[in-house]
């Protein structure tokens, strides 16, 4: 079994390869190790007195009170909630940016380029606040605003990539059985652009999720908030490292999910590797005998059926 650019790897480089991705995890797994315990080290003074590293100041028995994962559920509600409304607009915003990219007037392409660009050159959390300043949106549609626009922009631009690296024919074909450009580039264009950008676009919702983090600053109580904020601002600082943790697990659960999510998608709509597509099906070919037969074949059950 080998693929076109290079040979399947045998038994020997298999066993090698599991070796060293199992050695790879243990390191990784003793550095993360590491880090806990010297984040967690008693800490000395400039007495000599001993003072409680971060790790003594930690406490988990404030997680046997059902109120905290209220509170971290009703937190990971509000940044897929963000999230969603978000990633549908950003959609959108995406496939209008990559038709205006790709429109065959100027007065369409470059006004929308210059759009594009000034997007995708501002950082999102400016745009945050300049929404929610400017229009007074509140902090909740400042984000989801925020989110949309820049990650429309970013959207659009791998749809428009991907428009422009089908065939010319394509296009050429649509017009020629008499339909519209706009047509054209919905109807055949677009399927095809949007089916080989997927796994980058649902990357790109990836970092969108992350990105609901950022409404922390303008008040919204999205997971982070609720957990290094408000949870800690309630039970005491004491708490921090532990919410902390929480925290940072359950972003890792939802950010790994999803880019799970994209793997799946990229080996499903890319090409199949290690197999070779015949260019021209194989023909059944005639009975050279036929004609002299009288137009007969003997492939028949009788033996006399016609050709």
């Amino acid at each position: 079994m080998s693929s076109v650019l290079y040979d399947a790897p045998g038994p020997k480089a298999r066993a090698r390869s599991r070796a060293i991705s199992i050695v790879g995890v243990i390191l990784v797994l003793a550095v993360l190790a590491w880090l806990i315990l010297a984040m967690g080290a008693p800490k000395t003074s400039a007495n000599g007195a001993v003072q409680p590293g971060l790790w003594d100041a930690t406490r988990w028995d404030v997680f046997s009170d059902v109120q905290v994962w209220r509170s971290l559920g009703g937190g990971v509600i509000a940044t897929l909630k963000m999230a969603g409304v978000a990633a549908v607009l950003a959609l959108i915003i995406g496939v209008l940016f990559s038709f205006g990219r790709t429109a065959d007037h100027k007065a369409i392409r470059v006004p929308t380029a210059v759009v594009l660009e000034f997007v995708r050159g501002m950082p999102v959390l400016l745009m945050i606040l300049f929404i929610l300043l400017v229009f007074s949106t509140g902090s909740y549609w400042a984000g989801v605003s925020a989110l949309a626009i820049y990650n429309g922009a970013i959207i659009g631009e791998a749809l428009r990539a991907g428009i422009q690296s089908l065939p010319r024919g394509q296009r050429e074909a649509g017009l020629a059985i008499g339909l519209t450009p706009l047509a054209t580039r919905f109807t055949i264009e677009f399927p095809q652009a949007f089916r080989q950008m997927l796994p980058i676009i649902i990357a790109q919702l990836v970092v969108l999720l992350k990105d609901t983090s950022l409404a922390f600053i303008v008040g919204y109580s999205e997971l982070l908030r609720v957990g290094v904020k408000n949870l800690p601002d309630f039970f005491g600082n004491r708490y921090l490292f532990s919410f902390f943790l929480v925290v940072l697990a359950i972003y890792l659960a939802m950010n790994l999910s999803l880019s799970w999510v994209a793997r799946f998608v990229a080996r499903r709509s890319g090409p199949k590797a290690g197999k070779l597509v015949d260019p021209e099906p194989t023909l059944t070919p005639k009975d050279p005998l036929a004609s002299v037969r009288g137009g007969y074949s003997t492939g028949d059950a009788g033996g006399q059926g016609p050709a």
